[in-house]
């Protein structure tokens, strides 16, 4: 029997005019004057099959007539260039199968469905040329994630999941039963990587992060995907360094590599090429000036939230950076400014476009006495933070990480109206089916 090949094979043309054999699923279908053409779908791509009556026999011809949308499939035919056809080409076809019939119609058809019904049938939706595109962007960008990385010695490591501290706040842990004792489900890597990067220098991560956020924003998922990194012998500078070589590194691998899925999301690549380190950086204080101080909704010293985020970057056509946010609105563990107390060395970068915060992070307190002060300070239990602690008195040094959120560059780069679609099966507050 002949190879199978794929469909982007066969769109990229080395195989014009040879015959073939292609399976898949089929995405759509439609007949007339004799003619069957098969919309299938391999994961690779889509391209048109013809089945001509009197070319293939006629109980393939019948049995493809009557065969629903969705149903998997096997093809046997010519490749030729069409350019009426869905990618310029199509596979002409002489022999075909259905493997396994579907047994009902697709319920999901090219009528408008509610949010709530795409959501539900979320297993089935991700089908969509829609989904489908958004999860490819997705993969490229973690591949560019690690081919940076790993290009600037940065090691791949990974920590545990469930945990006994909070990293960010208790009132945004998913508690657990662990056998006799209370665990928490991770909201970010970073008290872990901070022990590792004395030991294997510096570090990155890929992995779910957990917040219970009672918040039912466009921007908010109550499971995630983090990128984390950590350096030993950075400082802030050194560290936003790193987060802009980084994301203009994986926007010029989206712009190489997906130009057909981020134009199915209307992105015009010219705004992705003004994506080039460096970025324009500001303070809190001056982004609390341009957002109108009080009359934006916060008072000095609380973070920026999402409404004050959006009329920030209405000012800028790139991502940026806002740093140095007091200390009321960042976690423990981000180190005082020498020349204010009041802030800390701390930097998110916001997207344009009204997207907002796509990262976060700064420069940690490195000293014991400083760390134990704020962990009181905050009203949190020293011994929870024993080991935590303890890498303060052997060897410390000036350090910084982040966090990238995944999903937050995905809807950027993708123009997505909600967060939920930039993940294959989103857990939202209200929602953890299916």
């Amino acid at each position: 029997m002949q190879q199978v090949v794929t469909v982007k094979e066969i769109l990229h043309g080395a195989l014009d005019a040879k015959l073939v054999r292609v399976r898949g699923w089929i995405q759509n279908k439609r007949t007339g004057g004799g003619i069957i053409f098969v919309l299938l779908r391999d994961g690779s791509g889509v391209i048109q099959c013809t089945l001509r009556k009197g070319k293939v026999d006629e109980k393939t011809f019948e049995e493809f007539q009557s065969t629903r949308i969705e149903s998997s499939v096997e093809l046997h035919g010519e490749v030729k260039t069409d350019p009426r056809a869905p990618g310029g080409r199509e596979v002409q076809v002489d022999e075909g199968r259905v493997v396994h019939p579907a047994l009902e119609e697709f319920p999901i058809a090219k009528q408008f469905h509610g949010p709530e019904f795409l959501l539900d049938k979320r297993h089935l939706f991700v089908r969509s040329d829609k989904m489908r595109s958004i999860l490819r962007v997705r993969a490229v960008v973690l591949s560019a994630v690690r081919e940076w990385f790993d290009k600037h010695d940065f090691m791949e490591v990974h920590v545990p999941t469930l945990t006994s501290a909070a990293v960010e706040g208790g009132a945004t842990l998913f508690e657990v039963k662990y056998f006799d004792q209370k665990a928490y489900l991770t909201q970010s890597w970073q008290l872990y990587a901070e022990a590792l990067i004395m030991s294997v220098g510096s570090i990155y991560t890929v992995a779910p992060s957990f917040r219970a956020e009672k918040s039912r924003t466009r921007r908010h998922l109550t499971e995630y995907w983090h990128v984390e990194a950590e350096a030993p012998w950075c400082d802030l500078n050194c560290i936003i360094e790193v987060e802009e070589k980084l994301l203009s590194h994986i926007v010029a691998t989206l712009i190489e590599k997906c130009k057909t899925e981020l134009a199915l999301f209307e992105r015009e690549i010219e705004d992705l090429e003004k994506v080039k380190a460096p970025f324009e950086r500001i303070t809190y204080d001056q982004a609390f000036k341009m957002i109108g101080e009080e009359k934006s909704g916060i008072k000095w010293g609380d973070d920026l939230g999402y409404e004050q985020e959006k009329l920030l970057t209405s000012e800028f056509d790139r991502p940026f950076f806002v740093t140095h946010y007091p200390k009321k609105a960042k976690a423990f563990y981000h180190m005082p400014d020498s020349k204010n107390p009041e802030v800390t060395l701390s930097v998110d970068c916001l997207a344009p476009e009204g997207y907002g915060e796509i990262t976060g992070g700064g420069q940690r307190i490195e000293e014991y006495a400083a760390l134990l002060a704020r962990i009181r300070e905050e009203g949190l239990d020293p011994k929870s933070y024993e080991w935590y602690l303890d890498l303060r008195k052997f060897g410390s040094v000036t350090h910084s990480g982040f966090g990238l959120g995944l999903e937050r560059v995905v809807s950027w780069v993708c123009k997505l109206d909600h967060i939920r679609d930039a993940i294959a099966f989103p857990r939202l507050i209200n929602r953890i089916y299916p």
